[in-house]
């Protein structure tokens, strides 16, 4: 039986067509499904942990914050080293170090090695998603970049909705540990296929700043810290210390990158006002998606009265939606200006948030429903023609860098946007229930639909340029 001939090095426009492209897509497809799903399905497992474990559900949340932390302190330099070593390599060693993670935190015994293996996890996740796009851009020729980042966009909105039902089956077959367990077979499927037909890419040549490195992480770490306190009503001082730290050493890390000659982070890309517009667009929709995520669990259960199963099919409209649409999304931002694309779909978005907080007392499912249609599918035209403009103004040698600029603006807009959520909760007095929660969860969705607007503003401002 003949081999099939491995991929060819990626040429300015990508791969030519065939079974070679459609097998690279199908390794950081599933990479891509593994770090989204990663987090989904092990949300729904916290309590089954907890109790497994004999640990508080305060202290289970740790489970999921650690992985979010790892990813976002590690983002910006494995995406940099990516573009010294190769896109190629980075996601096949992100591979790894995610599937031993897995099988650590499957096995277990205790909080504080689970707590460990999350944070492996968070490692492998951050080589995985930081070189998405570089590894699309390296794939699909530049006629068809749009609609590989809206694939891109349709397999995390999958990801998302189908997560909790895929982590529901198996915790109905067997224990926890499986949600671990079950990304081994496919990181081994992914590695197998990344050997023969991901793309080799050319590599920059310089050295990898370790100084740089440290501070970002530690700037991202801090805020990380800092949002998450004022969710959770730490101290003020430590709030204050943690984010003023953050901004010295934020501050110390871009004056570091404009006196190199080889940035970690290329602070010249901002100076193109596409790629900031776009990069800033991305954060403040990020937290309007991030406040609605949290929120609508809440507004739906506690509010409106919904059962559990109920909340989770309503919550399932946005990310269908989202999916349904992206692909579409990305193949006119091929054809047509993608910031024209963006401010119909921001626009939809920051309609479909404004009529959700507007929700009568007693709403039917259709009614909640398609308000959350509009906002996933203005997500979904606004999200890929975004991803195209920007990794299509940046050099092609740091695609790497990039993508993990855009990585870190998404987790960091979805952190904030969580956080948030719990400062409007707070604000408001959402535990004492009644029209106080009511309250606090329109509130939430409002200042959602606020970063949605806000978005939609500087969106609009690239249709000047």
């Amino acid at each position: 039986m003949a081999h099939a001939p491995r991929a060819a090095p990626s040429t300015p426009d990508g791969m030519p067509a065939g079974w070679p492209r459609r097998f690279a897509v199908a390794t950081i497809t599933i990479g891509l499904m593994m770090s989204v799903l990663s987090n989904s399905m092990t949300n729904l497992a916290l309590p089954y942990i907890a109790q497994d474990l004999d640990i508080s559900a305060e202290s289970s949340i740790w489970i999921v914050n650690a992985t979010q932390i790892a990813l976002i302190v590690s983002l910006l330099p494995v995406a940099a080293l990516a573009d010294i070593v190769g896109y190629r390599h980075i996601y096949r060693f992100g591979l790894v170090l995610f599937s031993l993670a897995s099988i650590g935190c499957a096995f277990a015994p205790s909080l504080s090695w689970l707590l460990l293996g999350r944070t492996v996890q968070g490692l492998g996740g951050a080589a995985i998603m930081s070189v998405q796009p570089a590894l699309v851009r390296a794939i699909y020729p530049r006629s068809m970049l749009g609609r590989g980042l809206g694939f891109n966009t349709t397999v995390v909105a999958t990801s998302l909705a189908a997560g909790p039902s895929i982590g529901a089956a198996l915790l109905s077959i067997t224990s926890w540990p499986i949600l671990f367990a079950a990304y081994v077979p496919l990181g081994i499927v992914s590695f197998l296929l990344s050997e023969r037909y991901l793309p080799h890419t050319t590599h920059t040549h310089r050295p990898f700043d370790v100084i740089s490195a440290v501070l970002s992480g530690a700037t991202f770490g801090l805020l990380i810290f800092g949002i998450d306190g004022m969710g959770h009503g730490h101290a003020r001082i430590v709030i204050v210390t943690e984010l003023l730290l953050a901004a010295v050493l934020g501050t110390l890390f871009v004056w570091r990158q404009r006196k190199l000659a080889d940035p970690m982070m290329p602070v010249e890309v901002f100076k193109r006002p596409i790629f900031s517009l776009s990069i800033s667009a991305a954060t403040c929709t990020f937290t309007a998606q991030g406040l609605a995520f949290v929120s609508l669990p809440f507004f739906f259960h506690t509010v409106l009265g919904r059962s559990a199963t109920d909340t989770g099919i309503l919550l399932t409209a946005w990310p269908l939606a989202l999916a349904g649409i992206a692909p579409l999304a990305g193949r006119l931002a091929d054809r047509h200006h993608p910031g024209l694309l963006g401010a119909i779909g921001l626009t939809s978005m920051t309609t479909g948030l404004l009529l959700t907080a507007l929700l009568p007392t007693d709403p039917s499912s259709v009614d909640i429903m398609w308000r959350l249609v509009l906002c996933g599918a203005g997500f979904g035209m606004f999200s890929a023609p975004n991803n195209r403009l920007m990794m299509s103004a940046v050099p092609r040698e740091r695609s790497g860098s990039a993508g993990g600029i855009i990585a870190t603006a998404r987790t960091l807009g979805q952190t904030m946007g969580a956080a948030l959520v719990a400062v409007m909760f707070g604000l408001f007095d959402f535990s004492s229930g009644g029209s106080a929660a009511a309250d606090a969860a329109r509130a939430a969705i409002w200042l959602g639909a606020g970063f949605a607007g806000t978005a939609l503003v500087i969106g609009s401002l690239r249709l000047r340029l």
